[in-house]
């Protein structure tokens, strides 16, 4: 049985909206992150604004944001400066050429000064569109055909890497060799050829798969922290030990950024745990809100862009929108001082949320980095997609999200998503969540 909200009085125009949604979008929705199978059951809410770290409903609610847009509004909703920006160069300069600018160049020299790992970097309009340049350059530099990837990662939508994001489990293989499963019909099953399939946290696994076919495999592909199965951290020495096995067997190593990039550190994940990656792909935090991606890493494989061996087209990428956007969104991220204030915040956040599980006597626990965290209600430790799908309890966490949103916070309705912390979230918001949740967790314990 599908569930319902329990206090649908509080978003009647929701409700109205999405059947009349549903006549002429398919599901709705123009994402499946928002649709109803997705955990928006038994109707997505229908945004009307949002300012700062808050999000207006249709039906005139406030809540105190965490979703942020699935991660790119990192500054806020409407972050004044990054605003500003956009409208300056509109009304000034216009939306796009089809030819270059002198900002483009200074967005390149700004974000190679910032993250190591770049050499050179190309703009793109998606996430998606960065991961199939990179593993198209990955294939080209080395001559080999097969990439690795891992059991619960989400690296766009494209047909070459559009599998095993949430497998079920009876048709994905044994825990220790998956097999690669298609997210779903209209991929040629032939592409499962040029996938491996492995366990997350498992260097075993890695090693052993590199050791059978090293020869063949162009690149790792992955995020250094699993976002797109809630929140998994690589445990002690697994990203270093990746890094040692692909370099010494000429193997690429793909970081995608997409949601950790100028997120947990102005550079990325990378530079939190300081891992140099061959080819990175960043896109969410770039941008301050606004639609920016970009790919970049070693000089020697962007060569191969350079001379027109590899095609990296896209009419719209590099349009002012983004680069005016990119700029201002690292002014914002650039100030001194404004990470470490994040964190602080982020931090009692985290601890708070882990203080009113433990005092609720509760089978959760939060798992996080900075202002990436997401609550599981599980009574074993979750270090990969196999864990988190034999044992993190949707039903609580149905009940936790609901009753959160029914406080005034929102976040993703899905187990497998992530909460979010913006530099716009205040102290206060901060307080009111804490507040929010202990009643919660008080609730769910109290009913079982």
């Amino acid at each position: 049985m599908s569930p319902s909200y329990r206090n649908p009085a509080r978003t009647p125009r929701s409700a109205a909206l999405y059947p009349q949604a549903c006549e002429l979008i398919p599901a709705g929705v123009n994402s499946t992150a928002r649709a109803r199978f997705a955990g928006w059951d038994p109707y997505p809410l229908f945004a009307h604004h949002g300012t700062g770290a808050h999000l207006f409903d249709v039906d005139g609610n406030r809540y105190i944001d965490y979703l942020l847009g699935l991660g790119p509004m990192i500054l806020g909703h409407r972050p004044p400066r990054v605003t500003a920006a956009v409208v300056k160069a509109i009304q000034e300069r216009g939306t796009m050429f089809a030819l270059p600018t002198a900002d483009e160049i200074t967005l390149a020299r700004r974000i190679i000064d910032l993250v190591p790992s770049i050499e050179q970097i190309r703009l793109c309009n998606t996430g998606t569109e960065a991961v199939l340049y990179a593993l198209r350059l990955a294939r080209t530099f080395t001559g080999r055909a097969k990439v690795i990837r891992f059991e619960g990662m989400y690296h766009g939508f494209s047909d070459g890497v559009y599998w095993s994001k949430h497998p079920p489990l009876d048709e994905a293989g044994p825990p220790a060799h998956p097999i690669p499963v298609a997210q779903g019909p209209g991929l040629p099953p032939g592409l499962a050829e040029q996938l491996i399939v492995l366990p997350w946290n498992d260097i075993d696994a890695l090693r052993e798969a590199v050791n059978r076919e090293g020869e063949n495999i162009a690149a790792v592909l992955t995020e250094p922290v699993m976002c797109n199965t809630g929140c998994i951290l690589p445990e002690p020495g697994y990203l270093e030990a990746m890094r040692a096995i692909t370099a010494a067997c000429g193997i690429l190593l793909i970081y995608d950024e997409v949601i950790t990039g100028f997120r947990l550190n102005i550079a990325g994940a990378q530079g939190h745990y300081g891992i140099r990656p061959d080819l990175s792909v960043f896109a969410k935090g770039l941008g301050g809100g606004f639609p920016v991606a970009a790919l970049g890493g070693r000089k020697d494989i962007m060569d191969l862009v350079a001379d027109g061996t590899v095609s990296m087209a896209g009419t719209y990428a590099a349009n002012t929108i983004a680069v005016a956007a990119a700029h201002a969104a690292l002014d914002e991220l650039t100030e001194p001082g404004v990470y470490e204030r994040l964190y602080r915040r982020c931090g009692r956040l985290f601890t708070g949320l882990e203080r009113v599980l433990h005092d609720a006597r509760l089978d959760a626990y939060v798992v996080g980095i900075g202002p990436v965290l997401q609550v599981w209600f599980a009574e074993h430790p979750i270090r990969n997609y196999r864990d988190a799908a034999r044992h993190a309890s949707h039903e609580h966490f149905r009940r936790w999200w609901e009753g959160m949103l029914d406080r005034g916070v929102l976040f993703h309705p899905h187990p497998f998503e992530n909460l979010f912390v913006s530099f716009a979230h205040s102290d206060d918001d901060i307080d009111q969540t804490l507040e929010a949740a202990g009643a919660v967790v008080k609730d769910i314990r109290a009913h079982g």
